[in-house]
Protein backbone atom coordinates (compact mmCIF):
# COMPACT_ATOMS: atom_id res chain seq x y z
CA UNK A 1 0.00 0.00 0.00
CA UNK A 2 1.36 3.37 -1.00
CA UNK A 3 0.61 6.24 1.36
CA UNK A 4 0.38 9.74 -0.02
CA UNK A 5 1.01 12.98 1.85
CA UNK A 6 -1.87 15.45 1.90
CA UNK A 7 -1.63 18.44 -0.41
CA UNK A 8 0.37 21.41 0.92
CA UNK A 9 -1.54 23.86 3.07
CA UNK A 10 1.40 26.15 3.63
CA UNK A 11 2.85 27.44 0.39
CA UNK A 12 5.52 29.85 1.63
CA UNK A 13 9.21 29.36 0.94
CA UNK A 14 10.81 30.01 4.33
CA UNK A 15 8.44 28.74 7.02
CA UNK A 16 6.88 30.87 9.73
CA UNK A 17 6.91 31.29 13.47
CA UNK A 18 3.59 29.76 14.48
CA UNK A 19 4.19 27.04 17.10
CA UNK A 20 2.34 27.04 20.41
CA UNK A 21 3.89 26.01 23.74
CA UNK A 22 1.92 24.91 26.79
CA UNK A 23 3.88 24.15 29.99
CA UNK A 24 2.86 21.11 32.03
CA UNK A 25 2.12 23.48 34.92
CA UNK A 26 -0.72 25.19 33.03
CA UNK A 27 -3.92 24.84 35.11
CA UNK A 28 -6.71 22.71 33.62
CA UNK A 29 -9.02 24.47 31.18
CA UNK A 30 -12.08 22.88 32.72
CA UNK A 31 -12.81 20.91 35.90
CA UNK A 32 -16.09 18.99 35.96
CA UNK A 33 -18.20 19.13 39.06
CA UNK A 34 -19.28 15.96 40.87
CA UNK A 35 -22.96 16.28 39.93
CA UNK A 36 -23.38 13.25 37.70
CA UNK A 37 -23.62 9.99 39.57
CA UNK A 38 -25.21 7.69 36.99
CA UNK A 39 -25.96 7.38 33.31
CA UNK A 40 -23.80 6.83 30.25
CA UNK A 41 -21.27 9.46 31.26
CA UNK A 42 -20.16 9.77 34.85
CA UNK A 43 -17.93 12.70 35.80
CA UNK A 44 -16.65 13.48 39.27
CA UNK A 45 -14.08 16.24 39.48
CA UNK A 46 -12.34 15.28 36.24
CA UNK A 47 -9.76 17.82 35.00
CA UNK A 48 -9.62 18.55 31.27
CA UNK A 49 -6.52 20.11 29.73
CA UNK A 50 -7.24 21.40 26.21
CA UNK A 51 -3.79 20.85 24.68
CA UNK A 52 -4.77 21.24 21.02
CA UNK A 53 -8.36 21.98 20.08
CA UNK A 54 -10.05 21.67 16.73
CA UNK A 55 -9.89 25.45 16.52
CA UNK A 56 -6.18 25.66 17.24
CA UNK A 57 -5.30 22.84 14.77
CA UNK A 58 -7.56 24.08 11.99
CA UNK A 59 -9.66 20.92 12.29
CA UNK A 60 -6.80 18.43 12.00
CA UNK A 61 -7.18 16.89 15.47
CA UNK A 62 -8.02 17.51 19.10
CA UNK A 63 -5.65 16.50 21.89
CA UNK A 64 -6.71 16.55 25.52
CA UNK A 65 -5.14 15.45 28.80
CA UNK A 66 -7.71 13.98 31.15
CA UNK A 67 -6.84 13.72 34.86
CA UNK A 68 -9.22 11.57 36.89
CA UNK A 69 -9.35 11.39 40.67
CA UNK A 70 -9.61 8.14 42.60
CA UNK A 71 -13.43 7.91 42.48
CA UNK A 72 -14.76 5.51 39.82
CA UNK A 73 -15.62 7.51 36.71
CA UNK A 74 -15.86 7.23 32.92
CA UNK A 75 -18.34 6.68 30.08
CA UNK A 76 -20.06 3.40 29.21
CA UNK A 77 -19.76 1.68 25.82
CA UNK A 78 -20.26 3.98 22.84
CA UNK A 79 -18.97 4.79 19.36
CA UNK A 80 -18.42 7.83 17.14
CA UNK A 81 -19.48 7.98 13.50
CA UNK A 82 -17.16 10.76 12.30
CA UNK A 83 -14.05 10.69 14.49
CA UNK A 84 -11.43 8.25 15.69
CA UNK A 85 -10.34 8.30 19.31
CA UNK A 86 -6.95 7.30 20.68
CA UNK A 87 -5.95 6.76 24.31
CA UNK A 88 -2.42 7.01 25.75
CA UNK A 89 -2.05 6.32 29.46
CA UNK A 90 0.25 8.75 31.28
CA UNK A 91 -0.15 7.62 34.91
CA UNK A 92 -2.20 5.27 37.02
CA UNK A 93 -4.35 2.42 35.75
CA UNK A 94 -7.21 3.08 33.34
CA UNK A 95 -9.66 0.39 32.28
CA UNK A 96 -10.09 0.55 28.51
CA UNK A 97 -12.76 -1.35 26.57
CA UNK A 98 -11.71 -2.21 23.00
CA UNK A 99 -15.09 -3.58 21.88
CA UNK A 100 -14.15 -7.12 22.91
CA UNK A 101 -12.70 -6.94 26.40
CA UNK A 102 -11.71 -4.65 29.25
CA UNK A 103 -7.96 -4.04 29.55
CA UNK A 104 -6.16 -2.65 32.60
CA UNK A 105 -3.98 -0.11 30.80
CA UNK A 106 -0.95 1.40 32.54
CA UNK A 107 1.55 4.15 31.65
CA UNK A 108 2.75 3.86 28.06
CA UNK A 109 -0.21 1.74 26.89
CA UNK A 110 -2.06 2.94 23.79
CA UNK A 111 -5.46 2.15 22.24
CA UNK A 112 -6.67 3.36 18.83
CA UNK A 113 -10.41 3.25 18.07
CA UNK A 114 -11.44 4.00 14.44
CA UNK A 115 -14.78 5.64 13.61
CA UNK A 116 -17.56 3.19 14.49
CA UNK A 117 -15.39 1.26 16.95
CA UNK A 118 -17.02 0.32 20.25
CA UNK A 119 -15.11 1.58 23.26
CA UNK A 120 -15.33 2.83 26.84
CA UNK A 121 -12.98 3.84 29.61
CA UNK A 122 -13.11 3.99 33.38
CA UNK A 123 -10.86 4.72 36.29
CA UNK A 124 -11.78 2.03 38.80
CA UNK A 125 -8.36 1.75 40.45
CA UNK A 126 -9.09 3.83 43.54
CA UNK A 127 -6.06 5.95 42.61
CA UNK A 128 -5.72 9.00 40.34
CA UNK A 129 -5.08 8.31 36.64
CA UNK A 130 -4.16 10.50 33.69
CA UNK A 131 -4.32 9.95 29.94
CA UNK A 132 -4.15 11.69 26.60
CA UNK A 133 -7.19 11.58 24.30
CA UNK A 134 -6.67 12.27 20.61
CA UNK A 135 -9.64 12.84 18.30
CA UNK A 136 -9.06 12.89 14.54
CA UNK A 137 -10.14 14.66 12.56
CA UNK A 138 -10.72 17.39 15.07
CA UNK A 139 -14.12 17.79 16.70
CA UNK A 140 -15.27 20.46 19.16
CA UNK A 141 -15.05 18.16 22.20
CA UNK A 142 -14.78 21.07 24.64
CA UNK A 143 -18.55 21.59 24.31
CA UNK A 144 -19.08 17.93 25.11
CA UNK A 145 -16.76 17.88 28.14
CA UNK A 146 -18.31 21.05 29.55
CA UNK A 147 -21.89 20.07 28.67
CA UNK A 148 -21.76 16.80 30.63
CA UNK A 149 -22.38 18.71 33.87
CA UNK A 150 -25.76 19.89 32.52
CA UNK A 151 -27.08 16.38 31.80
CA UNK A 152 -29.07 16.09 35.06
CA UNK A 153 -30.98 19.26 34.12
CA UNK A 154 -31.86 18.08 30.60
CA UNK A 155 -34.99 16.32 29.43
CA UNK A 156 -34.55 12.95 27.71
CA UNK A 157 -35.05 14.70 24.36
CA UNK A 158 -32.40 17.32 25.17
CA UNK A 159 -29.96 14.60 26.26
CA UNK A 160 -30.52 12.65 23.05
CA UNK A 161 -29.94 15.81 20.99
CA UNK A 162 -26.79 16.64 23.03
CA UNK A 163 -25.27 13.21 22.41
CA UNK A 164 -26.10 13.22 18.68
CA UNK A 165 -24.69 16.77 18.33
CA UNK A 166 -21.44 15.54 19.91
CA UNK A 167 -21.24 12.27 17.90
CA UNK A 168 -21.69 10.02 20.95
CA UNK A 169 -23.77 6.95 20.24
CA UNK A 170 -24.41 4.82 23.34
CA UNK A 171 -24.73 1.05 23.24
CA UNK A 172 -27.08 -0.57 25.75
CA UNK A 173 -25.61 -3.13 28.11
Amino acid sequence: MSLVYPPPRYTGDSGEVSATYRPATTPPDYVSTPVISSGPTVGQGVEYHYLATTGSTDGDFGLYRIDMGPAPTGPTTHFHRGISESFFILSGTMRLYDGRQWIDATPGDFLYVPPGGLHAFRNESGEPASMLLLFAPGAPREGYFEGIADLPNMTEEERARFFIEHDNHWVDG
